[in-house]
């Protein structure tokens, strides 16, 4: 099983220009994907909307797209009719196989006078694999600082690991025909990919993955999560999926139990559609 994450910078390559169509190309082949700064009714990428794009060109594949920002772009015509359009940026995902459910989780927002910040979220889906069903979401966690990225990690931290708790979509002795068919699974093992701004040694890394010690190295909790690109047998602190800062910004963590399922982990540095390079895993389920 092959994933990818890609943060598409609303599809604006290194070239300047709008692309869509080069997006696509640069993440074909991935069975499971998520991608964010997806938008949709943007005067600057032609009042389109770019998720519904994205579905158009990957016909094989079923997506959910979750929004965090999300404005009118409505048009009244002169009769008053209403065009309804929503201006939107958000996260998406993409699957090979059915798309049991989707939650879309805004995370926490802090108000700044001086800063540029917007609404961060998180889309959780859970994917009916031919192997098993499987928790698969795409996030991007914000871009400030760990002032602002710490509440957002806590938060998805403890939706994703109180998953059980929480239960599926819906669920319960469902009286008539309010509901046709059984509630989606709740699977345990859990993928999170994403722009998740922040590199290993950040306090906000320590948090997801747990704090490094002199001698013991890193340590990861049984039932906690993992970081994908170590799995994989790289070191922690190489790898630049953002060249802009020279950094390794974006991560894929799997639940510390599918460690040993991580295959390979690889930035695709060849990819010119934004500003961040694709990441690649793969894992045998």
């Amino acid at each position: 099983m092959k994933l990818v994450s890609y943060n598409i910078q609303y599809s604006k390559g290194k070239d300047e220009q709008f692309d869509i169509d080069r997006i696509v190309s640069e993440i074909e082949g991935a069975d499971l994907i998520a991608l964010q700064e997806v938008e949709t009714h943007f005067p600057r990428t032609g009042l389109v909307h770019q998720a519904r794009e994205i579905g158009a060109r990957l016909p094989d594949y079923h997506w959910v797209y979750g929004p965090g920002i999300d404005i009118d772009a409505s048009i009244v015509g002169d009769d008053g009719t209403v065009t309804h359009r929503r201006r939107q940026v958000g996260n998406m995902v993409l699957s090979r196989w059915p798309i049991l459910s989707s939650m879309n989780h805004l995370l926490p927002k802090m108000a700044l006078v001086n800063q540029y910040h917007q609404q961060r979220a998180m889309i959780e889906t859970v994917v009916d694999t031919d192997m098993r069903p499987l928790r698969f979401c795409s996030v991007h966690f914000d871009h400030i600082g760990p002032q602002t990225r710490l509440p957002q990690v806590h938060q998805a931290m403890d939706l994703l690991l109180n998953a059980s708790h929480r239960g599926s979509a819906w669920g319960g002795n469902i009286a008539g025909d309010w509901y046709e068919i059984p509630p989606p699974p709740v699977p345990g093992r859990t993928i999170v990919m994403g722009d998740f701004n922040f590199t290993p040694d950040s306090e906000e890394y320590a948090l997801l993955i747990g704090d490094r010690v002199e001698k013991h190295g890193r340590l990861v909790q049984d039932g906690g999560f993992t970081d994908a690109w170590v799995a994989a047998g790289n070191d922690e602190d190489e790898g630049v999926s953002f060249i802009g800062s020279g950094e390794r910004i974006d991560h894929c963590v799997v639940s510390s139990n599918m460690a040993g399922s991580v295959k390979r982990a690889w930035i695709d540095m060849d990819a010119q559609g934004s500003d961040h390079q694709p990441l690649w895993v793969e894992i045998e389920l």
